[in-house]
């Protein structure tokens, strides 16, 4: 089963890096593959927010959706994102967010999947993996972008 998992350091507080994560309606105007993102249904339990969301990804000519039950943790600043129905067998990512200094913090990102056609994770393999080694860095540009650059 493909995965990816990686930590990123950025010039931004682990709470700024979780609400721009969270923010999932946002991702088409900056996600590398996403082209839209529509939240179907929100609850709040025990602290947590939990979503239902329709994701559609495309590359040239190649369009899916799949839909995840996205599991928001504010206090633990962690999100997961469970896959419910789509072109995958299986989808499961994490994020979880951890201050290392004044305005400092590192991005822990971690996918795993396998497509259920062979043909489509032939076709989509190696560009959801591009995709998905760009992820940490397309949000931390848009952290530079609503926060401002940050040097240290």
């Amino acid at each position: 089963m493909p995965s990816f998992s990686t930590t990123h350091p950025v010039n931004h507080s682990a709470r700024d890096m979780y609400d721009l994560v969270a923010d999932v309606e946002r991702y088409p105007q900056f996600l590398p593959l996403c082209e839209a993102l529509t939240v179907r249904s929100r609850r709040e339990k025990g602290g947590r927010t939990i979503l239902i969301a329709d994701m559609t990804v495309g590359y040239k000519a190649i369009r899916e959706t799949f839909a995840s039950q996205v599991l928001l943790n504010p206090e633990a600043l962690e999100i997961q994102a469970q896959y419910l129905d789509g072109p995958f067998r299986h989808l499961d990512n994490r994020w979880r967010f951890v201050d290392v200094g004044p305005g400092r913090s590192e991005v822990h990102f971690a996918i795993d999947y396998e497509f259920r056609s062979r043909v489509l994770g032939a076709l989509m393999g190696a560009m959801f993996e591009k995709a998905f080694a760009r992820y940490t860095q397309a949000f931390e540009e848009r952290a530079d972008r609503l926060y401002g650059s940050r040097i240290s």
